[in-house]
């Protein structure tokens, strides 16, 4: 990852000191994966949000980054790429929603192969255009209906993590799930929402409820 710039360092209420308080604030709810942490410490924020938010891109909250859609709060996407780590070091990763691009860019940090669908035009190029500049060339971006999984693959996953929040197990993802695979994804029950983990296993998919969150819906088609 290119940190090299003023701009990627950042100062102020982007500066490194900024972002070791928010790292250990996720320390203090639970995260302990040590290169999930190393690649948030190093992550710019400031960059996958609005210039006017940047002062506030280190605070562990969700932000609006236009489209009625968000930037992940840093506990969520945290919590979210540690259990996809649970267990071993898996090869390859799809995510559904690329959104800005910070959760992708983290992923792109830890995973050998990301693919990543974001089914809003603008969003996925500018998330196209922050990953080059972070020099992150082991994400491959298509701008789809994410309902569907990876287009046209004949490959299956072995994490799949869902950044948007889905009211039955999104089966067409599943598919695409290796054997001894895991999906991470907020399951809402039309009262509120829960981070789900589904895992493959030999005898069929077993479910488990996580913590209580809040993300976005699914939605389909393309804009």
């Amino acid at each position: 990852m290119n940190l090299s710039s003023k701009n990627h360092q950042g100062i102020g209420m982007t500066s490194q000191r900024t972002r070791d308080r928010l790292i250990q604030r996720l320390k203090d709810q639970g995260i302990d994966n040590e290169s999930v942490l190393e690649v948030m410490r190093r992550m710019p924020r400031h960059l996958f949000v609005d210039e006017a938010l940047a002062h506030r891109a280190y605070e562990d909250t969700a932000l609006p980054i236009g489209y009625a859609q968000t930037i992940s709060q840093p506990y969520i996407v945290a919590l979210m790429t540690q259990r996809l780590l649970v267990p071993g070091m898996p090869n390859s990763v799809l995510e559904i929603g690329t959104g800005c691009g910070y959760q992708t860019a983290v992923l792109a940090n830890i995973f050998p192969q990301v693919y990543s669908v974001e089914r809003i035009e603008a969003l996925y190029k500018a998330a196209k255009k922050r990953l080059a500049e972070l020099d992150l060339f082991n994400v491959q971006l298509r701008h789809t209906d994410g309902n569907g999984g990876w287009p046209n693959l004949n490959y299956q996953f072995d994490r799949i993590i869902v950044t948007a929040a889905c009211n039955e197990v999104p089966e067409n993802l599943t598919t695409q799930l290796a054997n001894d695979g895991v999906m991470i994804f907020p399951f809402d029950n039309g009262q509120d929402q829960t981070l789900t983990q589904i895992t493959r296993t030999s005898q069929g998919l077993v479910s488990k409820s996580l913590e209580k969150v809040s993300f976005v819906p699914m939605l389909p088609g393309i804009i």
